[in-house]
């Protein structure tokens, strides 16, 4: 297996995504959206975090009638920041995209999503996404390579006691199926071993994709583990002040329960990256998703490309970590956390 083009959710055909970051004074928030082709795409979600903020899931229920989709919202701002998914339905509307009801004039866009917290990071507690972020990020929406890190909803995310951020991945099967992720890691758990050191995520790259990443030094190390015991910042306290949100994605044709297959099998991805996952205090959700392409597959080459796509998601989550890029607000009231690169520079290799 390999990667596509872009190692990114873009290398799945049909699909465009868009961030609006807002990183201003006062602010540490975002807003990503991912845009279906032309006529829409099928759509599975499954929620395992015990604080999650969401939009339009029960339509995802494969006993339910829609099949279609139109869109996904990612965003930062905790449950406020859902009303940017508003700014995305206003713009299809603009573009005449939607689910068809009476008449092919008639139309409802479909737009379900998922949010992260990360309120006061920047310093102003109420400052969070709305419709007009929404309506930025399809404004710049593309199918070209995906920007990560500290951008759209990974910006004012955190990983444990480091940065978080935005990440992607993609791999491209023996059969010529594309499969892809895109996810914002906000959560509790850690993305490293605090034994070793380690990135999780660097064990299940691709040739040489993390071929960068080594181990850092016994000093480092101790001084992350002095810090995850002793501050109570190091780490999110309340309920649903965390959550990693994200999509998994393929080009071959799936039914909605095999979406919502798709997203279960995808946080495994979430499990091999992360630790602790899935508590209390997150909201982890992931979206699958089908721009029905190419052929539906067979049994044994679904199971491969579902598990294929939590690996996906995996080194996705690598990729986040490693682009997020150290913050500092605590002189307008906000957080400070430091990159894994800038925690752990010895690691680098």
């Amino acid at each position: 297996m390999r990667p596509g083009p872009a190692n990114s959710l873009t290398d799945v055909a049909g699909l465009r995504v868009g961030h609006c970051t807002r990183d201003e004074p006062g602010w540490l928030t975002g807003t990503t959206v991912v845009l279906a082709p032309p006529g829409g795409m099928v759509a599975g979600v499954d929620v395992r975090g015990g604080g999650p903020g969401t939009r339009e899931t029960d339509l995802l229920e494969p006993r339910n009638l829609l099949d279609r989709v139109h869109g996904i919202l990612l965003g930062g701002g905790s449950a406020p920041g859902l009303a940017a998914a508003d700014g995305i339905v206003e713009r299809l509307f603009d573009d005449g995209i939607g689910w068809e009801m009476d008449t092919a004039e008639h139309l409802v866009p479909i737009v379900p999503g998922a949010i992260l917290f990360d309120l006061g990071r920047g310093g102003t507690w109420r400052n969070h996404p709305g419709a007009s972020d929404g309506r930025a990020a399809y404004e710049i929406a593309s199918d070209g390579p995906v920007a990560q890190g500290n951008v759209g909803a990974g910006t004012g995310a955190r990983a444990g006691g480091l940065k978080g951020g935005l990440g992607s991945a993609s791999v491209v099967l023996e059969s010529g199926v594309t499969v892809a992720a895109l996810v914002a890691v906000n959560a509790v758990g850690w993305p490293i071993d605090l034994r070793t050191g380690g990135l999780y995520a660097a064990q299940f790259g691709l040739a040489g994709e993390f071929s960068e990443v080594g181990r850092p030094s016994e000093a480092e190390l101790a001084a992350a583990r002095e810090r995850y015991a002793t501050q109570p910042d190091a780490v999110p306290g309340l309920p649903g002040m965390a959550t990693t949100i994200g999509v998994v994605a393929t080009d071959a044709t799936l039914t909605k329960a095999q979406c919502q297959k798709l997203a279960g099998i995808g946080h495994d991805g979430y499990a091999r990256a992360l630790k602790p996952v899935h508590t209390l205090f997150d909201g982890d959700t992931i979206f699958g998703l089908s721009t029905l392409q190419r052929d539906p597959l067979e049994p044994p080459e679904l199971a491969f490309a579902m598990e294929a796509g939590a690996d996906c998601m995996t080194r996705a989550i690598g990729h986040a970590v490693l682009a997020a890029e150290s913050v500092d607000r605590t002189s307008a009231g906000g957080i400070a956390l430091r990159s894994w690169r800038d925690a752990f520079p010895s690691a680098l290799t």
